[in-house]
């Protein structure tokens, strides 16, 4: 499986939506911007913390900045180690 479908396949299942802000497919690194849904009312930051548990485990980097300027409730920058 590819890191990108890995990715997908952890945010689908987080019922997330997101997009590629910005893909490095040589260094394997991935910016992306994920929303809650119009239902979601968990807090960002347990929704967050899930979203870190599954990387980490897939062996990514996990760099996050919660509740950023403009669309969105988390980005994401995250690397396979």
């Amino acid at each position: 499986m590819t890191e990108r479908q890995v990715i997908q396949e952890i945010l689908n299942s987080e019922a997330i939506l997101y997009s590629f802000e910005n893909v490095d497919e040589d260094s394997k690194e991935y910016t992306l911007l994920l929303q809650r849904q119009d239902k979601d009312v968990r807090p960002v930051e347990e929704l967050n913390d899930e979203i870190k548990k599954y990387f980490e485990s897939a062996d990514f980097e996990y760099k996050e900045e919660l509740n950023p300027e403009g669309e969105g409730d988390i980005r994401l920058v995250i690397k396979r180690v």
